[in-house]
């Protein structure tokens, strides 16, 4: 009988630890990951222009990533709307240590690693958009999520799997959703082509590990029928086929080349390639060009980061 009454002392004593235990790793990772600012934090930031690593207080950061990021005469709402997004990719990018990667410090000026940054042209009506929504970001159970944001989605954005090539399990709150920009942007911002040799292709190929003998032909291969980007492109050359993701490619030929992965057409010009498609950049998350139509439309920057990020949370982390 002592030993009936023993077991579930012991068995007690250890739930509770299990307990303790399980506590202090919840609240680990929801520090590592959540929202846990009470005040607006200092920043360290890398200009990569001249090498420099500087401190400064996140929103004086946000407004020239915003000017940066948007023209100088586009609505309110719609800088806003970018500000929430922007400030959500800086405090998750800085929450799980991306910019030590690069250069010690919290993020970087160099768009390619993080966001641009522009703080020679900001104006009074984008301080406005940042000071409005001070302190605001989105979270998606309780965590930050990740502020992904392009120029232009072509009038439909993407899955991170696809458009971005990104590794692990799509986000839950990423969803493909349609766009107004076509009602704003200009013509030669929405379409785009880039012509290549076949030479230029197999250069590209081998960077990807692959190899078709001399390129002859380049042909869709899988396409997501919801956003309309290419998933995979396969190269057909005197050696055979292969297949490499169309992020991948756009990467690897030059995202500034290719603008996009929602690709409308090859053509076969002699001995070039022509590639020609819609919209700039990876297509996932807010659109930037988007952004500006549904400001015009007369929505808040609330609205506006919704339509993008319909299932997120917005919270507002200080005053």
């Amino acid at each position: 009988m002592r030993s009936q009454r023993y077991l579930p002392a012991v068995l007690i004593a250890a739930i509770a630890l299990a307990g303790v235990a399980l506590y202090f790793f919840t609240r680990r990772g929801a520090g590592e990951k959540g929202p846990t600012y009470k005040k607006e934090p200092e920043i360290s930031i890398y200009f990569h222009e001249d090498g420099t690593t500087k401190k400064m207080p996140l929103e004086e950061y946000l407004a020239g990533v915003v000017a940066g990021e948007m023209k100088g005469d586009w609505p309110l709402e719609a800088y806003a709307a970018q500000a929430i997004v922007a400030r959500t990719f800086t405090l998750e990018f800085i929450a799980r240590g991306g910019g030590k990667e690069f250069h010690q410090a919290d993020i970087c000026t160099d768009e390619n690693h993080a966001q641009a940054y522009n703080a020679g042209a900001i104006t009074p009506v984008i301080r406005k958009a940042v000071e409005m929504t001070r302190g605001e970001v989105m979270t998606y159970g309780g965590n930050f999520v990740k502020g992904w944001f392009s120029a232009s989605c072509g009038g439909r954005t993407a899955p991170a799997m696809v458009a971005l090539g990104y590794a692990g399990e799509e986000p839950e709150y990423i969803t493909s959703v349609s766009c107004p920009e076509e009602g704003v942007i200009p013509e030669e911002e929405l379409y785009w082509s880039a012509r290549f040799s076949r030479a230029e292709l197999g250069t590209i190929l081998t960077a990807l590990g692959e190899s078709v003998g001399e390129v002859r032909r380049l042909e869709v291969g899988e396409r997501h029928q919801e956003s309309h980007r290419v998933s995979r492109l396969d190269f057909v050359g005197t050696g055979g086929r292969a297949g490499v993701r169309g992020a991948d490619f756009r990467k690897a030929a030059g995202p500034e080349k290719v603008r996009s992965t929602w690709i409308t057409d090859i053509q076969q010009e002699g001995e070039a390639i022509i590639i020609k498609g819609r919209g700039f950049g990876h297509g996932v998350g807010l659109c930037q060009w988007g952004s500006n139509a549904l400001a015009r439309e007369g929505k808040d920057p609330h609205a506006i980061v919704k339509h993008y990020y319909p299932e997120v949370e917005i919270k507002k982390l200080w005053k």
